[in-house]
């Protein structure tokens, strides 16, 4: 033991005194601090949290391998007189390294804490093991590197082939997010990126060393394996030959990390992570939107205001003048001529559909077609969306990859599968499917119990799944062609009953007066289409006010089938809509309607006669004080993921609601149905920053909704430019 000491002590006292080993550990770390800092403008908050993962990286790195590769060389020559074991040389230096750094770590730490108002970590312990498993690991990896090495400049030339490429690809010197695919896919096959995104993860989303489970283990696998391959290469003297095999133990040292790297390149694993730790950082910004007029939804308008948003929240709302920008350390968005409203909710979707026709396979592979209708929501300033009967198993992982920021779009809930009558609406259309897919696809999109007890337990199932809400199809259609059978009412209250029991909402479908009076008196949560058919009576609309039914009408998908029978392109010219549809879907649509393929003058006057009975019904509703939520039933024909939403407006508007009232049912009713009012819904201090600036007044013209200026999610302003691909 004393060898040990005695080398440790002498590394103590003599690796102080090397100008590089300083400039590694300190100086060059800081500089990349205050670069980053400057460079992105992080001026207070959380931000910053992200370029201090970065920045130790950048520390560990020099360490590790510059620092141990670099000194390895001089210190086998001096200390070759040492009798000690090899074992106790690479050790003591090890340690030694070790102790240098972590005055680094704390000054890092709290130079983001005094300077940037970054938060202390609350997971010190995991960040102390993740950042000494770094260090240790990396200097395995130096110590094996300087082993080949016979003099200063052999060594610095190895490093540098390995340290360049971990520095410059891993995240460590540029968020990763922002390289192309190929180099993000090979920094996965070092350790260096691991080792970023632990650190910021730890920083940034309070994540403990477990959460990085394997980039521990694999650590600690290069941390055993180098300095095994280190002792087992170790020379005392420069002119004692190496064999060619011994190579090997570089590839052993990173083999972990190879493998990790190939089973994440054949995942596209890395760019979902890369991403999602990035939206952190687009999230912890401030600024300050200024001089606009703001709807809260919470019951006030504010004519000329501001609302400050810092690390995704609103964190202040101001009436009339608002303070100096440069006292808040805030951005400025201006909002002169502007509105802002809360973010939009769309509270029917179908993400599996397009909305229109297209031939292309893609168009309808529900792990391409969901996320693309999510961020043409987004695109559209719906910053919140419920699915109501898509493929549950893509929904569920859509709105994870989406919550934790590694996908950009709309906040998802996830209402579904949909409980039918076997042969009912939304189970038909499984027939169309070839026959070896129709099972798995009835698993993903429906569920036709057979008896109160199995719609019981697959409610129950659902709730374990981890669903939001539950949807029944009461509506057995109408007209010729387009009847089926109608869920057993007994089961629809089976269901219902369980929802309540298990806390989840329940939308039901209805067609018809009759559908909504039986919705209501199983318990329904909200209707969804309302009375297309009929007048729904007094009795009933006060029954609904009573019982605090939502009601969804989606006029515009009403409006929708009666242009699609009639063979009308109108739908498809609205600005918005050529901007968020896919130009290949939006061109494939126009082709088909242009052919007369979908005339039917029949239906076409049906759906006319629909859409004005949905509208009067719409009015009585409101007139009776039931409460309201906007939906549009997007992916149904020529309903089209976001625009549809700001033509579900103006239909409303049309109808004779006021303009406050519809924005209402677009944004705070529609949080209160999905029972996330506390989160969003309305500019109310400490509320998540969903936010829509458009230009003009939706208040005295709701055409106003689709002039966007600004889309803000989370406190991140989307560029919209970026979010969605025209192909």
């Amino acid at each position: 033991m004393r060898p040990w000491i005695a080398l440790f002590l002498s590394n103590m006292r003599l690796t102080p005194r090397d100008r590089s080993v300083l400039f590694a550990n300190y100086a060059f770390p800081l500089a990349f601090l205050f670069a980053f800092a400057g460079l992105f403008d992080c001026a207070r908050g959380t931000g910053i949290s992200f370029f201090v993962g970065m920045t130790l990286t950048i520390g560990i790195l020099g360490n590790g391998l510059w620092g141990a590769g670099m000194r390895a060389v001089p210190e086998r020559e001096s200390n070759s007189r040492f009798t000690a074991a090899p074992i106790s040389l690479l050790t003591a230096g090890m340690a030694a390294g070790w102790l240098l750094y972590m005055p680094a770590v704390v000054l890092v730490t709290g130079l983001a804490h005094f300077a940037y108002g970054m938060p202390f970590p609350r997971q010190w312990f995991s960040l102390l093991l993740m950042v000494s498993l770094g260090i240790c690991s990396f200097h395995a990896l130096g110590l094996i590197l300087a082993a080949f090495a016979r003099t200063m400049r052999q060594a610095a030339v190895l490093i540098l082939l390995f340290y360049l490429p971990m520095l410059t690809l891993s995240g460590a010197t540029v968020p990763a997010a922002l390289l192309p695919n190929w180099a993000q896919t090979a920094a996965d096959f070092t350790p260096a990126p691991y080792l970023v995104r632990s650190i910021q993860g730890i920083f940034l989303r309070n994540q403990t060393i477990l959460d990085h489970g394997w980039a521990a283990l694999s650590l600690s696998a290069t941390l055993a394996l180098g300095l095994f391959g280190a002792v087992k290469l170790f020379r005392r003297e420069k002119k004692e030959e190496l064999f060619t095999r011994s190579r090997l133990w570089v590839v052993a040292a990173l083999a972990p990390f190879l493998v990790m790297g190939g089973a994440r390149a054949f995942t596209g694993g890395r760019l979902g992570d890369n991403e999602a730790l990035y939206r952190h950082l687009q999230r912890s910004g401030s600024f300050l939107i200024r001089n606009a007029r703001i709807f809260t939804a919470a019951g006030k308008t504010i004519e000329r205001g501001a609302v400050l948003v810092r690390d995704g929240k609103i964190a202040e709302i101001y009436e009339g003048a608002a303070p100096d920008p440069l006292t808040l350390q805030a951005g400025v968005v201006e909002g002169a001529g502007k509105t802002l409203l809360p973010g939009l909710i769309d509270v029917h979707v179908h993400l599996g559909a397009p909305g229109g026709v297209s031939m292309a396979n893609e168009d309808y592979d529900a792990g391409k077609a969901m996320p693309r209708a999510a961020a043409a929501l987004l695109y559209s300033g719906v910053t919140t969306a419920r699915s109501v009967g898509d493929s549950l198993n893509a929904s569920l992982k859509l709105r994870a990859e989406l919550a934790s920021g590694a996908k950009l779009g709309a906040q998802l809930f996830v209402c579904g599968p949909m409980f039918t009558a076997g042969g009912g609406q939304g189970e038909e259309l499984i027939g169309f499917a070839p026959p070896a897919l129709r099972q798995s696809l009835r698993a993903q999109w429906v569920r036709t119990p057979n008896t109160p007890e199995e719609a019981r337990r697959q409610v129950r199932g659902l709730k374990a799944a981890g669903v939001d809400g539950l949807k029944a199809i009461l509506e057995a259609g109408w007209g010729d062609g387009m009847l089926s059978d109608r869920f057993d009412l007994l089961l629809a209250r089976s269901v219902a009953e369980e929802a309540s029991a298990q806390n989840l909402p329940l939308a039901t479908h209805t067609g018809d007066a009759r559908d909504v009076a039986d919705a209501v008196e199983i318990g329904s949560t909200s209707i969804e289409h309302g009375a297309w058919r009929d007048e729904l009576p007094d009795t009933l609309l006060e029954r609904m006010a009573r019982q605090g039914v939502f009601y969804d009408p989606t006029l515009v998908a009403a409006e929708a089938y009666a242009r699609y029978y009639g063979a009308s392109a109108e739908l498809l010219n609205s600005a918005l809509t050529r901007q968020a549809v896919s130009a290949r879907v939006l061109q494939a649509t126009r082709d088909f309607v242009a052919s007369g393929k979908s005339a039917d003058p029949a239906k076409a006057a049906l759906f006319e006669q629909s859409l004005t009975q949905a509208r009067a019904n719409l009015l009585r509703v409101w007139q009776a004080g039931a409460p309201l939520a906007m939906g549009t039933d997007a992916g149904s024909p020529l309903v089209f993921h976001g625009p549809s939403l700001h033509r579900e407006l103006q239909l409303w508007v049309q109808a004779g609601i006021p303009p406050q009232v519809a924005l209402e049912a677009a944004t705070a009713n529609a949080a209160r149905l999905l029972r996330a009012a506390n989160r969003i819904g309305s500019i109310q201090k400490g509320l998540e920053a969903d936010l829509l600036l458009v230009d003009g007044n939706p208040l005295e013209d709701i055409a106003a909704t689709a002039r966007i200026s600004l889309v803000v999610l989370k406190g991140e302003r989307i560029r919209r430019d970026r979010l969605i691909g025209r192909k």
